[in-house]
C-alpha cells in the first residue's frame, strides 16, 4: 500500500469525498446555498469518486485513478473560472451573475437566484471557488502524476 498507486488510490478517493462533504457541511451547516457555478464544480467530484472506487476494484487500476485525477483537475479549473468571477477578473454567466430583476414581489424564481459573482465566504481573501481551484488543481496533477509513476 506504500507504492505511488496506491497513495494514488486512496487519494482518488478521499480528496472528492472531502470537498464534497466540505460543500454540503457549508450548504447544509452554514447556510451558504450553492450558485450555478457551484454546482458545476461538484459534479467532477461525483465522477472522481466513482472512478477512485473503481480503481480498487477494475483493472488497469492506473487507469481508473488517472481519469479520477483528472475529473478532481477539471474540477479546479472550474473552480479557478469562478473564483475568477467572484474576484472581478472576467465575467461570468448571464444567467447567475446578474441581481435578480425588478420588484415583484411575487416573482419566486428571481428570489432564488444565487449569484455567481459574489463570494459568500472567505478566508484569507480566498473564496470557496478559489480554495477548491487550490486543493482539486494540486491534488489532482498530483494524482495524475503518481499513477502515471510506477515505482
Amino acid at each position: 500500500m506504500t507504492d505511488n498507486l496506491g497513495k494514488a488510490r486512496w487519494l482518488a478517493v478521499l480528496v472528492p469525498a472531502a470537498l464534497l462533504g466540505g460543500a454540503y457541511l457549508s450548504q447544509y451547516g452554514f447556510g451558504l446555498n450553492p450558485c450555478e457555478m457551484c454546482w458545476w464544480q461538484r459534479y467532477p467530484h461525483f465522477a472522481a469518486l466513482a472512478l477512485g472506487l473503481a480503481a480498487f476494484k477494475l483493472k488497469p487500476p492506473q487507469v481508473w485513478t488517472a481519469l479520477a485525477g483528472l475529473a478532481i483537475l477539471t474540477s479546479g479549473l472550474i473552480g479557478g473560472f469562478h473564483a475568477g468571477v467572484e474576484y472581478g477578473w472576467w465575467e461570468g454567466i448571464t444567467a447567475c451573475s446578474a441581481p435578480p430583476s425588478g420588484t415583484d414581489l411575487f416573482n419566486f424564481d428571481a428570489a432564488t437566484v444565487i449569484r455567481c459573482d459574489v463570494a459568500p465566504w472567505t478566508l484569507f481573501g480566498i473564496s470557496l471557488a478559489g480554495f477548491n481551484f487550490l486543493i482539486s488543481s494540486l491534488s489532482g496533477a498530483a494524482i495524475v502524476a503518481l499513477a502515471a509513476y510506477r515505482k
